[in-house]
């Protein structure tokens, strides 16, 4: 029986270590991606402060009436929801799909929903949440070009009065021990800049002829900047989640190591007293 044990208990070791061995690997790839998506934030992060504040005068300078900045009067609600493609990331998705939901919950009727990344798409499929549109397959560093095509598609539904408003709820990074969920509105604009009517700033050509592409422009740049600081969170928790398996594996061995021994040590014990009684019965 001894024997039987031991047995086990080294299968038990082997498989643990097994996975030792993987989530190891994967807080490397983790740390190593956060990284470079980290250097890409830090300086799109200046670009997104910059450009805002040049929004905000738009905001503020705009003589005429426009469906960006004084609202199309849609009732409805578009909350876009940035989750990533892949799992093992602690509680990354599931505390943007809980903030989602939490949101959405309370004008039900009059919301709808834009996801980004698979995993979003699966949690709102099990909470009976119907989305728009989907968009997956994200790279580890967000380009344009993904940004780009989640921006026309909500223009598209904003130029139409399919939605009066729209919000983006995502992880916003602070650091690799902090990253928070966050809900901000995109449209229509609102002005961030308290200073900005000090200041007389004039554009050419006006401010209402450029507002159709200068809105482009923006959106694309906060979307961007949102879906970075949403990869940068999902890098920075999936590293922490796996230091923490990796942790808990080390416990697991250590415990398993001296069951191990002792099991060992038993059985060795056993079977010389086992011989030592078969020695002096045969006295």
């Amino acid at each position: 029986m001894a024997g039987a044990g031991l047995v086990a208990i080294k299968r038990r070791i082997k498989s643990i270590t097994s996975t030792q061995k993987i989530t190891k690997a994967m807080g490397l790839i983790a740390t190593s991606k956060l990284r470079k998506v980290r250097n890409k934030l830090e300086l799109n992060d200046k670009y997104s402060q910059s450009f805002s504040a040049v929004i905000s005068q738009f905001v503020n300078g705009a003589e005429e009436n426009s469906i960006y900045i004084h609202g199309n009067k849609g009732r409805k609600k578009l909350y876009i929801t940035l989750n990533s493609d892949t799992g093992l990331c602690g509680g990354f998705n599931a505390n943007v799909v809980n903030k989602a939901a939490e949101t959405i919950a309370k004008d039900k009727e009059n919301s709808l929903l834009l996801s980004v990344g698979q995993k979003g798409r699966m949690y709102f499929n099990r909470l009976n949440f119907k989305t728009t549109a989907e968009y997956v397959d994200i790279p580890d560093v967000p380009t344009l070009q993904e940004a780009s095509a989640i921006t026309y598609k909500v223009l598209d539904m904003y130029r139409n009065s399919e939605v009066g408003e729209v919000y983006v709820i995502y992880t916003k990074f602070y650091s690799t021990v902090k990253q928070v969920v966050t809900v901000e509105k995109i449209l229509p604009l609102e002005s961030k800049d308290s200073e900005v009517k000090k200041r007389f700033v004039k554009f050419e050509p006006s401010i209402d002829e450029m507002i159709d592409e200068v809105i482009v422009m923006q959106l694309k740049q906060q979307i961007l900047n949102f879906m970075l600081h949403s990869k940068a969170s999902e890098q920075g928790s999936r590293m922490t989640a796996m230091d923490g398996a990796t942790k808990n594996a080390n416990e697991l061995l250590d415990a398993l190591n001296l069951k191990y021994n002792r099991e060992r040590q038993s059985a060795i014990t056993q079977e010389i007293s086992e011989i030592v009684g078969g020695a002096e019965a045969q006295k």
